[in-house]
């Protein structure tokens, strides 16, 4: 039985980067860059609809919201049509992923201010969405216990990975939520060996929280742009977003705060932040080797990365044999 969904919880989906690491892989036939969240991994829904799935399984659709940029406009318009206006929040330019989860957060407490939020990037691939939304669920509602602390969900690494951040929990026990000792950012390949030897967990930078414990961690070194972006909309919005400098959320503002964060362990689930043209690779070889031969039909509009890995690496026949098959069907 699906569990029952608390009324203060929202999602909030981050889809306004750019992907600028991928570009090689996501120019479409006009030669225009699509950023991957809006790209397909093999042919079917975009990342960003499926990451939209995965938050309407911890909160109603009228409680899901998407923080995008103007600058996509013409890739999110349709994918988010059946969103509530009020909920797809639009940053008029790129001022960093601090500025791009204080919007909405504003924006959700202005409407929810004792909301439990869940957020999540809307360009992670899983190849299985049960555990992960297990675990949504299970940190939505530690967090509507205790809206003092913030917890993070921690991927179990499936081997060591020097381009991907960690998380070092105070306990390697995998029962509950553990305490945070330190953030550690592409490390070094030893360093990652010994990070999972440790019990360190891939910090996939999905957490959940009460706003008000969220908007806390800007208290302090914040408060000016926090007050001008605060009921604040259209035009005005713009003329704030001018004065903007970039921040970054996890090297600004999380660190420093582990005090008031928990760490979340989720059980291996085939998680990747599709972050480089390796790990793409690494994503659809494991897929292969999964193949069911089941087909899909093909979403128009939309970068097939797995075709377009196999254009551009014709020695590898395994990407260009992909199309549309759907390997999770």
């Amino acid at each position: 039985m699906k569990p029952k969904q608390h009324p203060n919880t929202w999602s909030l989906v981050l889809a306004g980067g750019e992907g600028s690491r991928l570009r090689g892989l996501t120019r479409n036939a006009h030669g225009v860059v699509v950023p991957k969240q809006f790209c397909s991994l093999q042919g079917g829904p975009s990342l960003l609809q499926e990451a939209l799935q995965r938050a309407s399984a911890v909160a109603p659709m009228q409680r899901v919201c998407a923080i995008v940029a103007a600058q996509h406009r013409q890739w999110w318009t349709p994918m988010l049509s059946y969103l509530p206006e009020n909920n797809v929040i639009v940053q008029p330019q790129n001022r960093g992923t601090a500025h791009g989860i204080l919007l909405p957060l504003l924006r959700i407490a202005a409407r929810d201010p004792e909301a439990t939020v869940v957020m999540l990037p809307a360009d992670h691939y899983l190849r299985d969405e049960d555990v992960m939304i297990d675990s949504l669920r299970r940190a939505a509602e530690l967090a509507g216990e205790d809206a003092d602390s913030i917890y993070l969900l921690g991927i179990e690494p499936d081997e060591p990975d020097t381009e991907l951040g960690y998380v070092l929990p105070a306990s390697r026990s995998r029962d509950g939520a553990a305490s945070v000792v330190r953030f550690i950012e592409k490390p070094s390949e030893a360093q990652a060996r010994a990070l999972v030897e440790r019990g360190a967990l891939w910090n996939a930078f999905i957490m959940a929280a009460s706003v008000r414990a969220l908007l806390r961690l800007f208290d302090g070194r914040f408060d000016e742009t926090m007050a001008a972006l605060r009921g604040v909309a259209g035009a005005d919005v713009e003329q704030v977003y001018e004065r903007l400098g970039n921040i970054d959320f996890s090297r600004d503002v999380l660190e420093g705060q582990e005090a008031v964060l928990k760490v979340l362990p989720v059980p291996q689930c085939g998680w990747s932040d599709l972050g480089t043209p390796k790990r793409i690779a690494s994503t659809l070889q494991s897929l292969l080797n999964e193949r069911t031969g089941t087909v899909r039909s093909p979403f128009h509009g939309h970068v097939n990365l797995a075709e377009q890995y196999g254009r551009l690496h014709p020695g590898r026949e395994h990407a260009a044999k992909f199309g549309h098959v759907d390997l999770r069907a």
